[in-house]
């Protein structure tokens, strides 16, 4: 079964290919937002936007024009793919699945631009990767990849770090059937209870680093003072924007680990189970608690749920979700009586029925499992 499938690198530019890197980058926000103001009068207008062939027809002519010759200079399929990206959000605008488009800021923590494959002049060359107009980037290798090249992203992060993502077409190979169902019940204190009896610990990676984040935010803070007082743009004020990369790269480290623990659990899961259920929480909705807002982003319950969707559907999984109103910790997981609500800090009870003895994270895991695999059997049939 053929999929897209991307594989991120860190790459180490040169000064020179730095340089060209930030001129793409900058170049392909300016033909986006042009467009985009463009895209606005005529929306204003007839309440229709205009489309990526008559935006792309005017390009060459911006090239030409003496106030915008400079676009010559940049991958000229990045610029077509700033068009593209920005006729897709319009389209999706217009249907009402998302808001409509923003001009793109050069404040933005991550700066990037796409390029596509064309005779290959994207590929992995030993310790190296090949990209349009940059020629030959040093890249940490860390796998091959498999399948056909499609295009690549190159990111510049807040702290200075420059990533490439390449996007693969290949042949994922469908995992065999396991027909071992398994019930999630996601919560703050530990990230993850299995029906199995299984709970995984949530590791709290914001919280262990938030001392020295918020040390390291104050000394920010003093810095932009200090370039304020002295009449100093924030753009070149060096002290501050010193600190400011050692700021995005404790973040950036915070993000790195907390992916790689969402990979490895959603990987292992989905090895191991053919039907996942879960509830289908109102993860916004909970955000707006203040007291467990932090908490529930530090979990990431978002990127866990979409890498199981993904995965699920490369290897031929189900992932099947529970109505978030289902009592999972009022029923009793042995004989399904109804205990009533239960106050958060009662973590084991006993059925009054059936006199069995639950902890109550494991029952509502055990629960979802039941009323999943009632559902999965409705599907079926």
């Amino acid at each position: 079964m053929l999929r897209h499938k991307a594989y991120k690198f860190r790459i180490y530019p040169n000064k020179k290919q730095q340089v060209l890197i930030a001129k793409t980058i900058g170049c392909s926000r300016f033909v986006y937002n042009h467009f985009l103001a463009l895209w606005n009068e005529e929306y204003a207008k007839n309440k229709k936007g205009l489309s990526y062939n008559a935006c792309s027809a005017m390009l060459p002519k911006m090239k030409q024009a003496e106030a915008t010759h400079w676009l010559k200079d940049v991958d000229s399929i990045a610029l077509q793919s700033s068009i593209r990206n920005l006729a897709d959000s319009f389209s999706r605008f217009l249907k009402k699945q998302n808001n409509k488009p923003v001009f793109k800021s050069k404040n933005h923590p991550i700066q990037s631009y796409k390029t596509k494959n064309g005779n290959n002049n994207i590929e992995l060359k030993g310790k190296c990767i090949k990209l349009p107009k940059l020629g030959l980037v040093k890249c940490a290798k860390s796998r091959e990849l498999k399948g056909r090249i499609l295009n690549a992203t190159i990111r510049k992060h807040a702290s200075g770090n420059y990533f490439v993502s390449i996007l693969c077409e290949e042949k994922i190979e469908v995992l065999d059937k396991k027909i071992v169902p398994i019930g999630i019940d996601l919560g703050v204190t530990n990230f993850a209870i299995l029906s199995d009896g299984r709970k995984i610990d949530n590791n709290r990676l914001t919280s262990k680093m938030e001392k020295k984040l918020k040390r390291e935010q104050r000394k920010l803070s003093r810095r932009a003072l200090v370039a304020k007082e002295n009449g100093t743009i924030l753009s070149e004020a060096k002290n501050y924007q010193k600190q400011k990369r050692k700021v995005a790269r404790l973040y950036e480290k915070v993000v790195n680990q907390r992916n790689d623990f969402l990979n490895k659990l959603s990987t292992e899961i989905i090895k191991n189970h053919d039907v996942i259920c879960i509830e289908d929480l109102n993860i916004k909705g909970m955000l707006r608690n203040r007291k467990l807002a932090k908490s529930i982003s530090d979990v990431s319950w978002s990127k866990f749920i979409a890498k199981l969707k993904y995965k699920a559907e490369w290897h031929s999984r189900a992932i099947i979700k529970i109505n978030r109103w289902f009592p999972t910790s009022q029923l009793c997981s042995a004989c399904s009586h109804q205990d009533g609500k239960k106050p958060l800090h009662i973590r084991e009870w006993t059925c009054p029925k059936c006199q069995a003895h639950h902890d109550r994270d494991i029952n509502a895991s055990k629960n979802i499992l039941k009323e999943g695999l009632r559902l999965h059997a409705q599907n079926l049939s």
